[in-house]
Parts: C-alpha cells; structure tokens; sequence
C-alpha cells in the first residue's frame, strides 16, 4: 500500500513543535508540507508581532505581496488596515497579525498572468488550524479581531456569517481557551468595495469596539 504524503492527510500537527516559542514555530512552519497549498506558493507566510501583544488579528491568508515578501499584511490591505487600526486607538506596532492559512492559494486566468486570490476551503484552513492553535498558546491574545469571513470560519465553525456578528463582542472557547472575540471585515474588502468610504468607515467603527475592550 502507497504510503500517504503529509499533504494529503490535510494536517499540520507533524510539523508543529512541541516547545519553543514564535522563532521556533516561525521557523518549523517554513517546512510544513500539512496540505497541498505549499507546492504553489513562494513560502509560508508566518504571523508577525510582539509575543506579548493583547490584540491578535486574524485574516484569511497572505496575498501575492506577501506571499513574495514572506510577511503578512504588508500589501495595500495591510497598509489599509494599518491606517484603520492607529485611527481606531490601536497602535498597529503591538498587535499580532497573522492568517488561518498561512500560504498563498492562486489561479491563472493565463499562464504568465497575475495570480488571482482563491479562498481556501474549510478543508485548507482546518489543517493548518494547528499553527494558529500555537500561535494563540503562545500571545495568549486578551482580544482577536477576526478579519473577514474566512478567519471567522476556521475558528469559529462553517456557520459563521461576518455580516451577521461584524462589530459585536463574541466569547468563546478556541482550541482549549476562552477567548473573547470582534470580527469585521477583512480590509481588502473596503479595497473592492463601490463605496470605498462607507466600506472604511464600517471597518473603523467594528475596530473601535476593539480598541475600548483593550482601554
């Protein structure tokens, strides 16, 4: 019987270390193999910040900026959210940035073209749910902010609607930790939206929220 490539047994568990704390995680995940999105991308695209930060945020997975970079939210909606975060009264510098998935997923409409953005399925994000599970062992965030549907799925289940909850204080239990929670949208979302200024201001007001739980 073939045995199975890691990959296909759509977990990261194998690569996750037992002990240390971002480095090592940093560097282990550089090699992870847990599902089949590592043969496309440049590299994983590990979380950023300070290991004490309060406020964790969590997005869906690194662009092609960062894919390219290896850093997530350094793209046009990291700079957007950046902006939203230091005018909501949280200073960008002290949170914890990361993504449920943390490499790039992509089509071509043509070979040679511009990698499009693909959301990845439940599937994807539940494997590598095991490196954000280490993340949050090691912040011990007092706060997430969940970024877009996508974040709030892989932590919070299938049934999750950003549209439904965006802007509320949610609590519970993830990966073994009460947590208290606010999703809103993801900011490239405000980047595609008609209405670029109402999109923003929305974004604003749900990450307002957060910054008093953290007064």
């Amino acid at each position: 019987m073939a045995v199975k490539a890691p990959e296909d047994g759509y977990t990261a568990e194998p690569f996750v270390p037992e002990r240390g704390g971002l480095p090592a995680l940093r560097r282990a995940a550089a090699g992870c193999r847990g599902c089949p999105l590592h043969r496309d991308a440049t590299q994983t695209v590990f979380g950023a910040g300070d290991a004490d930060a309060r406020v964790m945020l969590v997005g869906e997975q690194p662009g092609d900026q960062e894919d390219r970079q290896g850093r997530p939210f350094v793209g046009p909606a990291g700079k957007l959210l950046d902006r939203a975060l230091a005018e909501a009264g949280i200073d960008p510098g002290e949170a914890y940035v990361t993504n449920a998935v943390k490499h790039f997923k992509f089509t071509r409409a043509e070979p040679g073209k511009r990698r499009i953005h693909k959301a990845p399925t439940l599937r994807e994000m539940a494997a590598c749910g095991p490196w954000l599970a280490a993340e949050l062992a090691v912040v011990e965030p007092e706060l997430i902010v969940l970024l877009g549907a996508s974040a709030g799925k892989a932590l919070l289940g299938s049934s999750f609607r950003v549209t439904q909850v965006r802007g509320t204080v949610l609590e519970e239990e993830i990966h073994g930790r009460r947590e208290r929670l606010v999703p809103t949208v993801h900011p490239s979302s405000v980047l595609r939206a008609d209405d670029r200024e109402s999109a923003y201001d929305g974004l604003l007001s749900d990450l307002k929220v957060a910054a008093r739980l953290l007064e």
